[in-house]
């Protein structure tokens, strides 16, 4: 039996290679023969780092960058073994997790960090740089990023004439999900600037200083990029990067598929399976296991799904899941749920009752 494993991250508690582990773990409790196929997954948030590294085979480098704040901090990023192509996950610089919560600065908070890590790939020649969009502390329209890469911005203008990338053509990929603008009621800074740690009083300010960035990139571009779908991804900086950096958005998961072929694993295999910290209806809007079911559909290959908590259960067996499973005992604390060696242990469980059910055919499994 060929079974592929392709599950995302638990948040805050284990990476896709961890939960792929476990769950390759309980399979081969059951069925001690099975091929398994594990194939580390991110929508471009977190974990994206090591997903894309361990498709593209790419190795890491670090770099001593600016977080947030400022502060000097070792940033990693990967580079593929033709030194063409850099895979940057933003938040190694300009994540929420690098400031304690004490210590967050919403309104001061920047990208400049990215933008180092940028302008390194390209000095090793990378012409290819694929940034993943998640977890950022910022809200800065990537004003810092841009910075960082040579842009010279005043109070009211913007002097590009030193802007690193016009000199060294680079493709740009924004691997993100989120379709949201830069401003207004849809916009990053009243949508997101909150779990960053901004007051009401703060969230207003940002907007106004988004605003008045938009107006100024608009001003010196000729173009609106402020309400482009995903400009308001990561606090903005999908919205720096595509007016200066000719920046292109793809659906992250869709990306990391393209580059691995993943249609071709799908072929092969018998069962997949797929998972998320937390399971409901917006997994349907567009979540990574989402994608692995559409592409698992097109190929009439059963695709069951794992979560640590699930809502909704009957509208994602609707949606085409062969099963819905939490992994977490209803009575089980929730900080006991987010240990990582019972997290390992419940995944394992639950694949094994995931096939038991295949085998007495009470699923859509039954095709195997």
């Amino acid at each position: 039996m060929n079974i592929l494993l392709a599950i995302d991250s638990f948040k805050g508690c284990l990476s896709s290679a961890e939960a792929e582990s476990a769950a390759a773990g309980g399979i081969r409790g059951i069925i001690p023969d099975a091929h398994l196929t594990c194939i580390p997954v991110s929508d471009g948030g977190e974990g994206m780092l090591e997903a894309f590294a361990a498709a593209l085979n790419a190795t890491f480098v670090c770099l001593e960058v600016a977080n947030p704040l400022g502060q000097t901090v070792i940033a990693r990023y990967a580079i593929t073994p033709d030194r063409t192509t850099a895979i940057i996950e933003m938040a190694q610089a300009a994540g929420l997790t690098l400031n304690p919560p004490g210590e967050r600065d919403p309104i001061r908070a920047n990208t400049y960090g990215v933008g180092q890590l940028i302008a390194d790939a390209v000095s090793r020649g990378c012409s290819r740089v694929i940034v993943g969009l998640g977890g950022s502390a910022t809200t800065d329209g990537g004003r810092g990023a841009l910075e960082a890469l040579g842009l010279k911005v005043t109070n009211d203008n913007i002097d590009d004439t030193e802007f690193l990338l016009n000199n060294h053509p680079v493709e740009v990929v924004l691997a993100c999900d989120v379709d949201i603008p830069l401003c207004g009621p849809r916009g990053t800074a009243r949508n997101y600037a909150p779990q960053k740690g901004a007051t009401p009083e703060q969230v207003a300010l940002l907007e106004r200083h988004l605003q008045h960035w938009a107006h100024l990139v608009e001003r010196r571009t000729g173009s609106d990029y402020a309400n482009v779908a995903g400009a308001g991804a990561a606090g903005g900086l999908a919205f720096g990067l595509i007016a200066f950096a000719r920046a292109r958005i793809q659906p992250g998961a869709e990306l990391l598929f393209e580059l691995l072929d993943f249609d071709k694993h799908i072929r092969a295999s018998h069962l997949i399976v797929t998972g998320e910290g937390s399971a409901d209806s917006q997994t349907l809007s567009g979540k990574l296991p989402y994608r692995v079911l559409q592409h698992a559909v097109r190929h009439n290959v059963p695709c069951a799904l794992i979560a640590g908590q699930v809502r909704d259960r009957e509208s994602l067996l609707q949606a085409g899941f062969s099963a819905v499973e939490s992994i977490n005992p209803a009575d089980m604390p929730v900080e006991q749920c987010l240990r990582p060696d019972i997290a390992r242990q419940n995944i394992a469980v639950t694949l094994q009752t995931i096939l038991r059910q295949c085998v007495d055919s009470k699923t859509k499994c039954k095709t195997l």
